[in-house]
């Protein structure tokens, strides 16, 4: 059993939770994962290490309340305890040498797993430019935490109510327009986003480096669920990633294969319950 330490709603429907797993915490590197397992009859969902502290011995996980184990998780609180977490799982993200400015792009909650790598670069004394994206101020987050470990924060916004107005790419491409030279760019989002900042590196030949987030199941790169195309050859998420070569991913057959799902979440999220009329979220 793993305890809740701390919760924070960061908006409506993304949550922080600080957790008490001390032999997670004690090998964690960025850009590695847990898989968590609310209890007996919960399925097994992937998440991001946000953060740890080795000494406390906890990690920080946030998620987007979108489905049943995540809206279930989201109903915890402090004190509570989580059956499962296992991790660290999938291979730390490696930077490459001789690296002086870095360019960290998240896009939404994607922002959570772009922090630990803005932190690490930044901790190793390399310059970082870190882009965040949101739709709208409403749902803006960790703003304080990407600044602490960034030279310069840039917060863009898709309606301009917040930061400058339009998307990641196009403050990358003003960047890049301006001089910027990056030695690699880290980008991590949607997957429509991660195709198009590669869009618009390749030209460049700027080192991108991506975070995929393909259906997982097993973690361990046995079911083979979490395949994705990487320089037309087969590759797991779980065990060969979660990080790739951007130039190298089928950014659209990984598009086709996470929405295979779809209509099954939506019925699943949105269950009547015949005995009692109420919408089943867990």
């Amino acid at each position: 059993m793993y305890k809740i330490l701390e919760k924070r709603e960061l908006n409506d429907s993304v949550t922080l939770m600080v957790i008490d797993a001390p032999l997670i915490a004690k090998k964690a590197r960025a850009g590695q994962f847990i898989i968590f397992r609310t209890d007996e009859l919960g399925e097994r969902v992937p998440l991001t290490i946000a953060d740890y502290d080795r000494e406390k011995g906890t990690i920080t996980i946030i998620f987007q309340k979108v489905g049943r184990s995540t809206m279930q998780l989201g109903f915890m609180e402090e004190g509570d305890s989580i059956l499962d977490v296992v991790g660290p799982l999938g291979t730390a993200t490696e930077f490459g040498e001789g690296i002086k400015r870095a360019a960290v792009i998240g896009g939404g909650v994607g922002c959570a797993i772009a922090y630990p790598s803005a932190k690490a670069l930044f901790n190793m004394g390399v310059d970082v430019d870190v882009i965040a994206g949101f739709r709208s101020r409403d749902i803006v987050i960790l703003e304080d935490e990407m600044k602490a470990v960034s030279n310069n924060l840039y917060i863009t916004t898709d309606d301009g109510s917040y930061g400058t107005k339009g998307f990641v790419t196009t403050k990358l491409q003003e960047l890049i327009d301006s001089g910027v030279k990056y030695d690699v760019v880290i980008a991590i989002g949607p997957v429509p986003m991660m195709k198009f900042v590669c869009n618009v590196t390749r030209p460049y030949n700027i080192k991108t480096i991506v975070s995929l987030n393909p259906i997982m199941i097993d973690g361990t790169g046995m079911c083979g669920g979490c395949r994705v195309t990487v320089d037309g050859k087969i590759k797991y998420a779980c065990v060969d990633g979660p990080d790739f070569d951007g130039f190298l991913v089928d950014f659209d057959e990984l598009m086709r294969r996470n929405t295979a799902y779809k209509t099954q979440e939506a019925e699943e999220r949105n269950h009547i319950c015949r005995l009692t009329g109420g919408v089943r979220h867990a």
